[in-house]
């Protein structure tokens, strides 16, 4: 078999030919910061030498890198032989196609002869034990979990609930929550920590309290009570963890790994802690410095400006109320003011009465504590202040991230600009970055660092091979050549790879944690960048500014500085973490510390006022997602004048498109490769 041809500086008819096919193909622009190429195949992998050892790194004879097809971004996997650190999903059972009757479906078994036995049929799932005999409080409570139409949270799964059933079921569907005289100490401390929901920035209108009068109170009162208060305590937990909203659908980029408990698991945990039932559901909120300085923060905001701290609320249609008068609307506003409970609930009385008047006061209208049309507009419409919201809308985020972010992990804050190693709460080392542009956002979510990449290629991503490489090619087939870069096809596609060196867009290591979307953090060749205030100039990736520095922190250290310096120009080397790291990709706006003083970051892409209006914090008008350009208007004609073009006259011909970038005349000049990350620019290297 003759050898495959590999395209180079000299491309030739048929790199023209794969470009144009290339294009007729329509190739799809990817978003992302390239297609991590995975080690070619014979790269030299580094390992780490065990005690004693000459500490050598020894390496395998380097092959030519393997042709390279267009594909999608996909994250990178270290080089055959060496160990996956991640294990991947099993794959899904592919999908047989239904049979016609009379047919046999490739692959599945024959049809049973007639006369063979018949085949034991699957048993049905084991029914649920009967209620408590003699309990008639239990009684209710099967009825009503067996019953799809009874009431009990709106934003309660129907997962949640068959789950509320399961772990009712155990205890023969006897109250959790009741005793002989009414509430438990469980439930008591429970209710009191849902009435504080709104220390945590949640809302407590959202987890109703069940009003339970033990004299007169019948068994389906009392059930329903019972169920009604586990339904709170469950949407509360499922909250604290960030189930308010569902992050994905504020921005493709936002793909967090919420873990939500289930109600099984919320009650089996609640019931039994009598009086620390509550401090165990406060506990479900995250527990991190960072939300427990914002946290602090809130409280004395809303110490100075009480009535600011309650949410807005939106009243039914009504009449006007007055002192004196009675409506269902009431208990209502009383919740909406805190106000405590009042023999006659639906009694608009003088505390209500005030309260309303405070309320129109600060909001510029006259305080006659009458509760009119202007006054419930304003009631739902009544949004905290802009620095309120915003700690809001941050505490919600830090439940994007998972409880337990790891004794050493990395952390980067993409408004900041930062990226920190901790570890026990201590920084460990701490460098500036480059983060994505508004139209290419670093993505928010959570993996783990595997390994790093020493003198690392990289792939032209599909996006940038369209916009920027096509064209050029279509034109000249050494353009990529003339760049440093190159051209390898298979079929009839191709692709455009920049081979390891200091004018990588990648510089000299690059940081792996394999995602969906294809980022990591890695050197830069243009270091000027990193004097800049405000540095989201990237594709998405994340750019170190002192990347051996904090290589040595995350590979520990059997890795310092000099031996990994010592690796470069030695071709593509892959070094593994002696552990997984977690690595969390964050956005947070507002940073409190220890004395309670706010610091405001940018939101450079509209994340946090997304935030804002999906809980109801603001009432502007929700800004367009990051990421999405937006589209071009078309250009205005040129207005006509009989000057324009005589008539009968050859026209001139049209304008050919500007290059993306100078091809020099010369085909043995080499132009400095564009840094498709950012800006065109000399190499400077402050850290070599």
């Amino acid at each position: 078999m003759a050898p495959r041809r590999r395209t180079g500086r000299n491309t030739g008819a048929a790199a023209t030919l794969a470009v144009l096919l290339a294009a007729q193909a329509g190739l799809s622009g990817v978003r992302a910061e390239g297609v991590a190429a995975s080690p070619a195949t014979g790269a030299t992998v580094a390992s780490v030498p065990d005690p004693g050892s000459s500490d050598q790194v020894t390496s395998a004879p380097a092959t030519p890198a393997p042709a390279i097809t267009i594909i999608p971004d996909n994250p990178a996997s270290p080089p055959a032989g060496v160990q996956q650190p991640t294990a991947t999903a099993p794959e899904a059972a592919p999908v047989q196609p239904a049979a016609l009757p009379g047919a046999t479906v490739p692959g599945t078994p024959a049809p049973a002869p007639a006369d063979a036995p018949a085949a034991p049929v699957e048993s049905a799932a084991p029914a649920l034990p009967p209620p408590a005999p003699g309990d008639p409080v239990a009684e209710v409570v099967a009825v009503r979990l067996a019953d799809p139409n009874f009431s009990l949270i709106r934003r309660l799964s129907t997962k949640q609930r068959e789950a509320m059933q399961a772990f009712y079921a155990l205890g023969a569907f006897k109250s959790v929550w009741l005793t002989e005289t009414g509430w438990s100490d469980a439930a008591k401390a429970v209710i009191a920590r849902l009435q504080a929901a709104g220390e945590d920035g949640l809302d407590p209108l959202a987890y109703p309290i069940p009003l339970l009068d033990p004299p007169h109170a019948k068994p389906a009162d009392l059930a329903e009570a019972d169920l009604k208060l586990s339904a709170a305590a469950v949407l509360y937990a499922r909250d604290a963890r960030g189930g308010r909203l569902e992050p994905s659908r504020l921005s493709r980029f936002i793909t967090p790994k919420l873990d939500l408990p289930g109600a099984d698991a919320v009650l089996t945990r609640l019931t039994p802690a009598g009086s620390n039932a509550g401090s165990l559901l406060q506990a479900y909120n995250p527990g991190q410095p960072g939300y427990l300085a914002l946290k602090a923060k809130l409280a004395s905001l809303r110490a100075q400006q009480p009535n600011r701290a309650v949410p807005m609320v939106r009243l039914p249609k009504g009449p006007a109320l007055k002192t004196g008068m009675r409506d269902p609307r009431v208990p209502l506003i009383r919740a909406r003011f805190g106000l405590g409970g009042a023999s006659d609930a639906t009694a608009y009385d003088e505390g209500v009465a005030t309260a309303v008047a405070s309320f129109q006061r600060e909001r510029g209208m006259k305080a006659s504590g009458i509760l009119d049309p202007a006054t419930v507009a304003a009631l739902a419409g009544a949004a905290p202040g802009k620095q309120e919201a915003d700690i809001l809308a941050n505490m919600e985020r830090w439940r994007w991230l998972p409880a337990d972010l790891g004794r050493t992990h990395v952390f980067v804050n993409i408004p900041e600009y930062k990226v920190r190693v901790i570890r026990d709460g201590r920084v460990l080392d701490e460098s500036r970055v480059i983060v994505g542009k508004p139209d290419s956002p670093t993505p928010i979510f959570s993996g783990e660092m595997t390994y790093a990449v020493v003198n690392p290629s990289w792939t032209v991503p599909p996006s940038i091979l369209k916009s920027q490489f096509l064209p050029g090619l279509a034109r000249d087939p050494n353009y990529a050549a003339r760049l440093g870069y190159q051209v390898v096809k298979r079929g009839n596609g191709i692709a455009i790879r920049q081979p390891p060196g200091e004018r990588n867009a990648l510089g000299f290591i690059k940081f792996m944690f394999p995602n969906d979307h294809a980022v990591y953090l890695h050197d830069t060749p243009n270091r000027s960048l990193f004097s800049r205030f405000e540095r989201a100039l990237s594709h998405g990736c994340v750019r170190v500014d002192d990347p051996f520095r904090f290589a040595q922190v995350v590979l520990g250290p059997r890795w310092p500085t000099e031996r990994l310096k010592a690796l470069i120009g030695k071709g593509e080397r892959t070094v593994m973490l002696p552990e997984k790291l977690p690595v969390h990709l964050a956005y947070f706006t507002l940073e409190a510390d220890s004395t309670g003083t706010l610091r405001s970051l940018p939101d450079l892409y509209g994340i946090n006022a997304r935030v804002k209006v999906a809980l109801g914090l603001s009432t502007e008008a929700l800004p367009a997602e990051a990421g999405q350009k937006p589209k071009a208007k078309p250009p205005a004609a040129a207005p006509h004048t009989h000057r324009d073009v005589a008539q009968g006259a050859p026209r001139p011909a049209p304008r050919r498109p500007v290059a993306t970038a100078t091809v020099p005349d010369e085909p043995a000049v080499v132009q400095p490769a564009p840094d498709y990350f950012g800006e065109t620019g000399a190499i400077r290297r402050g850290w070599w």
